[in-house]
């Protein structure tokens, strides 16, 4: 309608003056014109000798707006070259501009720039205090906050919250209440936005307890709880181990009379299915409707990710169809969700099919899309069409990350293709990724499977140089396979250094170890280690009788496991797998 009434104004002959050329700018910028701006602009330049310094402003604050740096500043060497004065809203708009760009010290030049023709106010020094909060330079951001009170700007609420909120996000949680209290002290009371970021910061530091504390400190002052305080709480104590009172929180919320919001239910129902509890995840999912709203991508997302992390992943199938048919554009995570529910339910040929749809629908598969899908392929040993995806991901300039770097590795490794695994391993760490225990474990196991032990013992090595610590089931792999090529006494060596390591073994590795040590006569520690195992609450299986009632036979003590009755719990054992 201004636009309109603008056009009829020249056609009338009339001249806008500069207040009409000025508001249509703004309006044209506001609107996210900015091609039509420019060109009023322009006019209006054109049509004046002497500049008008607010509509150079009000375009200066466009470009900033629209994240245009570049030409924000040069319009403001133009102003000042033209012997005008550049406003503070226009030095501020610049700033949120390299503030949005991360270009904090071309910021912080621009800042003493503006000095000399400006003088900062409040939100020049909240944006500038921002940005150095958001970079980890907190002492530079202490030093903006003294200059501000030397300025008799006594920073204000927001200045306290973007400190807060900021310290707490760099969990510099002792500094960020400092800041709170000191806020207090002098008048500017924190409201629900300051308390929220501290009992954020709390919770996701641990100390979950003084996060509720200050929930309730907060209530106290007369602030109301909000869906956001209570997403926090809910999704830190669950975060630490604490369902139960993670389920009280909700419980709570509801008891008060504060409404969840879609985000709230979304965080609340991921957190019960990461916690195991499934069907009070679907719960929640079938009540979303009930709280009057409807299941976003991110609900459906959550379900089928929970379901197939629950070993329900043939259910995806049928939510994943639900979703298209109620017209979701699906993005990346929930086409991700599915495409991993398929591969864990042996339906790599669906997820395949999945890929192809993303492409077709211009949705970028991402390295989580791959790696789902070259780790299913992997898993039923089709090695060479996992190779080929594994090299389309790379060639579409996907930064691929250790976990698919490890299912390839994994693959080869298990059918055998230990030079093609160590090609993947060199060409992984030539891109500056770290192998972690898996990937190691991986190419252990491969090694020891076929009975290739020094170069298992050589790769073991360069997994401890690099500060990779073991687990128990890397100790396991190498421990059996030195048992299978009679190394027993070096076993026994990796077993003691587990224990020295604070691992616990398993099953598999006790009952390897016993049968070593029976096997090389040293039944003493066989039968100690065996004790050791029931004593640790362990129950023993057949392998493991077996193995000592052989190693006895063999040291002429067979009448002592016969007396200990071992021959006949073996024989029950035996009738049990059998039966």
């Amino acid at each position: 309608m201004a636009w309109k009434f603008f056009h009829e104004l020249k056609a009338q002959g009339l001249k806008p003056d500069d207040v009409s050329y000025t508001s249509m700018i703004w309006v044209l910028c506001k609107a996210g014109r900015l091609g039509e701006a420019e060109e009023l602009f322009a006019q209006m330049e054109a049509e004046r000798s002497v500049p008008c310094a607010y509509a150079y402003n009000t375009m200066i604050m466009g470009y900033g707006s629209a994240g245009r740096f570049e030409d924000a500043y040069k319009l403001l060497e133009r102003l000042r070259e033209r012997g005008c004065i550049p406003s503070v809203v226009s030095f501020n708009s610049i700033l949120t501009c390299l503030g949005k760009k991360r270009k904090v010290d071309e910021a912080l030049s621009l800042f003493e720039v503006m000095k000399k023709d400006a003088e900062p106010n409040s939100s020049t020094y909240n944006i500038i205090i921002d940005m150095l909060c958001l970079g980890g330079r907190v002492e530079e951001a202490y030093r903006i906050l003294d200059e501000m009170e030397h300025a008799s700007l006594f920073p204000n609420l927001l200045t306290v919250n973007i400190m807060v909120d900021r310290l707490c996000k760099a969990r510099k949680l002792e500094e960020a209440y400092k800041i709170f209290e000191s806020a207090s002290q002098r008048g500017c009371n924190p409201d629900c936005v300051t308390y929220c970021s501290l009992i954020d910061g709390l919770g996701k530091k641990g100390q979950v307890d003084e996060a509720y504390r200050l929930f309730e400190k907060m209530l106290d002052a007369g602030h109301n709880a909000n869906p956001v305080v209570y997403t926090s709480l809910i999704r830190n104590f669950f975060i630490h181990g604490r369902k139960e009172d993670g389920h009280k929180i909700f419980k709570e919320l509801i008891r008060r009379g504060c409404k969840p919001d879609l985000t709230l239910l979304n965080t609340y129902m991921d957190c019960v299915f990461k916690a195991g509890e499934v069907e009070k995840g679907r719960m929640i999912f079938e009540d979303i409707r009930s709280y009057g709203f409807l299941p976003d991508v991110r609900s459906y997302s959550i379900l089928i990710h929970g379901l197939t992390k629950a070993g329900q992943a043939r259910e995806t199938s049928n939510i994943f169809h639900a979703m298209k048919q109620q017209g979701f554009a699906l993005d990346a995570r929930a086409y991700n969700a599915v495409v991993d529910g398929f591969c864990k339910s042996g339906k790599v040929h669906k997820a395949y099919e999945i890929l192809e749809e993303m492409k077709e629908k211009c949705v970028q598969p991402t390295v989580a899309t791959y790696g789902a899908i070259v780790d299913g392929l992997a898993k039923i040993d089709r090695l060479d069409e996992a190779y080929m995806l594994f090299e389309e991901a790379k060639s579409k300039g996907i930064e691929l990350n250790v976990v698919l770097y490890s299912s390839l590795i994994d693959g080869f490794g298990k059918v055998g293709r230990i030079d093609e695994a160590y090609l993947i391993l060199e060409e992984m760490m030539k891109k500056g990724l770290t192998p972690n225990v898996y990937t190691w474990n991986s190419l252990l196991d491969a090694l020891v499977k076929a009975e290739e032990i020094n170069e298992a013992l050589v790769c073991f090595q360069s997994m401890k140089e690099m500060k990779c610590p073991p687990n128990t089931y890397t100790y396991s792999i190498l421990i059996n396979g030195l048992c299978r090529v009679q190394k027993y006494n070096k076993a026994f060596v990796f077993w003691q250094d587990m224990q020295k390591q604070g691992l616990v073994p398993n099953v598999v590795t006790y009952t390897t170890m016993i049968s070593g040590l029976a096997k090389v006569g040293n039944i003493t520690d066989a039968y100690s280690l065996f004790e050791r195992f029931k004593a640790n609450g362990g129950i023993p299986d057949a392998a493991s009788f077996n193995a000592l009632i052989e190693g006895m036979s063999n040291a002429n003590r067979a009448m002592e496991a016969y007396q200990a009755g071992w021959l006949d719990t073996t024989m029950r054992l035996d009738c049990l797998i059998f039966s």
